[in-house]
Formats: structure tokens, sequence, C-alpha cells
């Protein structure tokens, strides 16, 4: 079980709402050294939650990857998220009913926001490695230029400055599916899950490609329906809705379009320069929803960075999947 961080005062929101307390589940792994110069912090993408030894299987090995014996490493749930951090799940206390769609809106910076207090909660003055992925990337990001000195090496994977107009028109066609399910609307434990499971099989096509389908979905000869591919698809969207909240989704992808380092910063490339740590960019070559051209913007303009190019058949998914391949270049660049 993740523990809780409970902020009982108003949690100011970038768009000038707030909500009346936050409360942030995470989890810890290893043990914090006596000088806590031993923290790593990983930050989770869109429908993960706190365990990252569970979606990131593998990243934890003492010859090849991180070794818990060496590290203290935090990973928190993140606003919004059904996995016990504040989200539209949750009973607001003014109106002693589940928020539902009366949750406000929040942006990537609101969720930094909430990790950075939960950093002072835990005492810790610096984070060694802060490291992520995809919308887990654009916290780190952020997170590194709102608190340039808290931040000593970073890592970022298959994320950009900015989501694209690319990535919000697939977060936009997403939405409408879970909005075209009537009961997305109702404030009940399970509204809107079959919109959910259709989002998710939009939502795949995105984090995957054409030669992924091509290599793993192969039907036998012969077949004029129940194609492996259109399995999948149902499969997929079957096992998001019966771990996730639909309304939590809706939320989460608003947050992730709002990304954009440069905003009443001047550019991104100003945003960018503030970053004061050591920075690892990797790109995935075959994604689609993240393509290299990001990561290359990423590295350009941040001082003091290098960039990796991993080539890998599974798209967006390839930075959970080549895990191998993501650890050997941690170790390329960071006495990790």
């Amino acid at each position: 079980m993740p523990k809780i961080f409970k902020y009982q005062d108003q949690f100011q929101l970038e768009n000038g709402e707030s909500l009346p307390e936050l409360e942030v589940a995470y989890n810890t792994l290893g043990h914090l050294n006596a000088e806590g110069s031993n923290v790593i912090w990983i930050c989770h993408a869109l429908t993960a939650n706190a365990h990252p030894e569970e979606w990131w299987p593998g990243i934890f090995d003492k010859e090849t990857g991180i070794d818990l014996d060496e590290y203290f490493v935090v990973c928190a749930n993140i606003l919004g998220s059904s996995y016990g951090s504040t989200s539209p799940k949750s009973i607001n206390p003014e109106t002693k009913t589940s928020y539902g769609l009366d949750f406000p809106k929040f942006s990537i910076r609101d969720i930094t926001k909430s990790l950075d207090l939960l950093r002072e909660d835990l005492g810790i003055s610096k984070i060694q490695y802060l490291m992520g992925g995809s919308m887990g990337g654009m916290q780190a990001m952020e997170w590194a230029i709102q608190k340039p000195d808290k931040i000593k090496n970073l890592i970022l994977l298959a994320t950009s400055a900015k989501h694209s107009s690319w990535g919000i028109a697939f977060n936009e066609t997403q939405r409408m599916a879970i909005e075209s399910d009537a009961t997305f609307y109702e404030n009940k434990e399970e509204a809107g899950k079959k919109g959910l499971e259709a989002a998710r099989a939009i939502a795949l096509l995105s984090y995957r490609n054409y030669n992924t389908y091509k290599v793993t979905q192969i039907d036998k000869e012969n077949t004029t329906d129940d194609f492996r591919a259109s399995s999948y698809q149902n499969y997929q969207g079957q096992k998001l809705s019966k771990r996730f909240d639909a309304k939590s989704y809706w939320y989460l992808s608003k947050a992730m379009d709002s990304h954009d380092v440069g905003r009443n910063r001047e550019s991104q490339e100003k945003a960018l320069a503030q970053v004061k740590a050591k920075t690892l960019v990797i790109g995935i070559q075959s994604d689609l929803l993240f393509p290299v051209e990001e990561q290359k913007f990423l590295a350009k303009h941040t001082s003091n960075s290098a960039l990796e190019i991993i080539d890998s058949i599974y798209g967006h998914d390839g930075f959970l999947i080549e895990v191998e391949k993501i650890k050997q270049l941690i170790k390329k660049h960071f006495k990790l």
C-alpha cells in the first residue's frame, strides 16, 4: 500500500482555481543515506502508479540497473490519478460527495508543485537523479525548470518541451470516445467504462505503430473474422477499464495537453536554458506520438545534455519495454 502525504492548506492551481486540501500517494524503495544524497525520483506516465517496480520491470537490478542497496527511490502518484492521490474520485470536503466532473482542471505545473511539496515533507534537499518518460518526462522537465538547484541529474525519455497538436488531437479523440458513453456523466464507480475502453484502444495506436502490429498481431491464413488485432484492442481497453477511472483519464489527458515549458517564460528555449542538471534525453526511433525531433529539440536547448536514440519496433511504448537498452544508456552517461 502506498503512503499518503496530506497537505492541509488550500492548494492553489495554475488556472486560478484551488483544492481545499491535497493528498499525494507515494511509495519509497531502499533507504535514504545520512547525507540525503542518494535520492532517485521517478515520475510516472499517464495511467501508471507509485510502484515503478510493477510497470518498469527490470529497472531495479543490482548489476545492471538501479541498486536499491545504494539508492533511495521515490515515486508519487500524480494529482488526478485514481491510485490514491486527490482526484475526481476523492470526496470534496465541502460537499461530502465525490468531486466527479466538478473537479477543477489542473496542469503539469500543478502536478510538479504537488511533488515538490512532498519532497519538502520528506526532508529531501536535493534529488540526485530525476527521471520520467512520456507524461512523466513532462513532470521531470518542468520540475527541473522550476527548481533547478534541487535537481542534480535529469533523465527524460520519449517526451517533449510542449505537447504537440498531434498529441492533443489524439487526446481529444480519446475524450470524445469517453464522452460518447452516456454513463460518463453519472457520479458512479464505473461511469464511462465503455468509453474508456474505446479511448484506450485509440491511444494504443499512438503508442505502437504499423510495424508493431505487423510483427505481433499476425493472423492465421484464411481468417475472415476474429482477428488478433481486433481482440488485442478489446483486451487492452478492458484491461485498463478494470483498473482505472474514466474521469481521471479525462482530466489527466487535459493536463498532458497543458504541457508547454515556454508558457509565460518567453519561449521554450529560454525555459529549457534554466535547467542546471546534467541531462540525458532518450528518444525512440519509431515513436509516432513523441517523434525524435522533439527529443532533439530538448537536447539542443538544454545545456550539459546528451541525446540517445533507441531503435525499437515498439514505438512510444519502447520507453517502458526496452528496459535493458535504457539501463545501458543510463550507465553510459551516469555513474548510477
